[in-house]
């Protein structure tokens, strides 16, 4: 017999309060698997913190084995919080379309599925006009059509410790799987 998934609709909004670096700010970014992205904007000068996790489904307090198969809606995602004083958002965007092929959908490199989409979860409105007018001068420069989400941010979940820092906890400080 087999169960439907009883979590339905958006999950809830994000808890904000309390959660980063005094004076920090917060972004978050889908761009397939979580471990090289966390380990690319770590690299960032200015950025303070990363979390990897899982956003922009519809499941509350998803597990990544859920996460991998399907049912959620998440997305592997890296919460980034950032000091604006040393790096701005627009930089941590050219970050983000540096480290990822916008191109393909649910998918980069050897990795598929809905959770390895590209997306840009914006926490307010000058995120939002700010990743728009990125993704439309990045287009720019392509010949295929950028398929990246950009859409508002909702409840980001903390994925188990394990994946945190997982590429610098297994002597790989950086990614290789740069596409670009």
């Amino acid at each position: 017999m087999k169960l439907r998934n009883r979590d339905v609709g958006p999950a809830p909004a994000p808890p904000f309060e309390g959660h980063g670096p005094a004076g920090a700010e917060r972004a978050t970014f889908a761009a397939g698997c979580f471990w090289g992205v966390e380990a690319a904007f770590r690299q960032v000068h200015g950025v303070l913190g990363t979390a990897v996790g899982y956003t922009g489904g519809h499941v509350t307090n998803p597990s990544y084995e859920r996460v991998c198969r399907h049912r959620t809606g998440h997305a592997e995602a890296v919460e980034v919080w950032f000091d604006p004083a040393q790096v701005s958002y627009a930089e941590l965007l050219q970050t983000f379309w540096r480290i990822h092929n916008p191109t393909t959908r649910n998918r980069q490199r050897f990795d598929f599925g809905s959770h390895y989409r590209s997306a840009i979860f914006c926490h307010d409105a000058s995120q939002t006009q700010a990743a728009i007018a990125s993704r439309d001068a990045e287009q720019q420069s392509l010949k295929r059509q950028i398929v990246t989400e950009i859409s508002p941010a909702s409840a980001f979940y903390r994925a188990e410790e394990y994946h945190q820092r997982y590429l610098e906890k297994h002597g790989h400080p950086a990614c290789a799987a740069t596409i670009r």
